[in-house]
């Protein structure tokens, strides 16, 4: 069986040099190319897809038992001729706290214009692509939904067709229950740089900590602040009381998918949208992706939702649904 082959190119970039952690602006970029690329000569549809949170692109290669990486899947779902040949694209927005969230930032540094401004035009001179919107998806589970959903939203003169596993919406329900612990556990630590300094030196991240680091993360993305040094994080908490800080709060409501709808509803109309979500996810998602088709139905806005019966992990499984949904969007 001819199978695809993986490219791992290395990209310096501009945008990224300075970013505030210091983290490297020169990155791995994953490309799946489909088994008949090197043999022909026509030019082919592209995915970007996403990691979720504390993950990076190169991890989607990752090969477990009983499983497959994500080339194993697309080679097999390209044989059985149940997906279109397409080339994938699995960027690296890993930060000092886990994940960027694809957003621009002044405590993570400029994700979104690193991936929109600065990878999208390197796969489009690289590779041979079809340079229609139509024929350009991204997708992404949990963070990467997050971020291949307002991506799209924002960028819908660039990617057509989005697909977004168990996203982070409805932001009430599945960040705010864990703001207290948060608070508690930057105060064991004695502040929020210590709070970091001792995570990095756990030999096992236990699950307050990784909660917390979320939390952190999270802040960084939706709340950024350059006036709060050295880390220019604001929080959605008094960090000594948890009382809710409704000024801040209201900037995290403004990047909920949710609440983003009100602004794009002219974008998403013009994208061909799949949203899926397990009934038993961890971090109750499926009540924001619940809340967030129910308003994409009042809008009269076309869209697969499914959700299924399983919990926010180990649902890889779930890409055979997504990749055959944009798959068929292209065609």
């Amino acid at each position: 069986m001819t199978k695809g082959c993986i490219v791992i190119d290395t990209f310096e970039s501009t945008c990224l040099k300075n970013n505030p952690l210091k983290d490297p602006f020169i990155r791995n970029l994953i490309i799946y190319l489909p088994p008949d690329y090197v043999r022909s000569k026509q030019d082919y549809p592209v995915l970007f897809l996403l990691s979720g949170f504390s993950g990076k692109g190169i991890m989607f290669l990752n090969q477990e038992a009983f499983s497959e990486s994500i080339d194993e899947r697309l080679n097999r779902l390209i044989q059985t001729n149940r997906i279109e040949p397409m080339i994938v694209v699995m960027p690296d927005c890993f930060t000092y706290y886990g994940g960027s969230q694809y957003r621009n930032s002044h405590a993570t540094g400029n994700y979104e214009t690193y991936l929109v401004n600065e990878l999208v035009p390197y796969v489009k001179k690289n590779y041979r692509v079809k340079d229609n919107r139509s024929h350009w998806a991204i997708a992404g589970k949990s963070s990467g939904g997050y971020g291949a959903l307002t991506i799209a939203m924002r960028h819908c003169d660039i990617f057509g067709i989005l697909a977004c596993h168990s996203g982070d919406m409805g932001f009430e329900y599945c960040y705010q229950p864990d703001f207290p612990q948060t608070m508690i556990e930057i105060e064991k630590q004695g502040g929020i740089l210590e709070f970091m300094q001792k995570f990095y030196t756990l030999p096992k991240k236990d699950s307050n900590s990784f909660l917390a680091l979320n939390i952190i993360a999270m802040a960084a993305a939706y709340s950024s602040n350059k006036k709060i040094c050295p880390h220019f994080i604001d929080f959605p908490f008094d960090l000594k009381t948890g009382e809710l800080r409704s000024d801040v709060w209201q900037k995290w409501l403004n990047c909920d998918p949710i609440h983003m709808l009100n602004s794009y509803e002219n974008a998403v109309r013009q994208l061909k949208i799949f949203i899926d979500c397990g009934i038993k996810d961890e971090y109750r998602l499926y009540a924001g992706s619940r809340i967030f088709s129910a308003k994409l139905k009042k809008y009269n806005i076309d869209h697969v939702y499914e959700e299924f019966n399983d919990t926010h992990m180990k649902i890889n499984y779930r890409y055979d649904r997504s990749l055959e949904f944009i798959s068929e969007s292209m065609s």
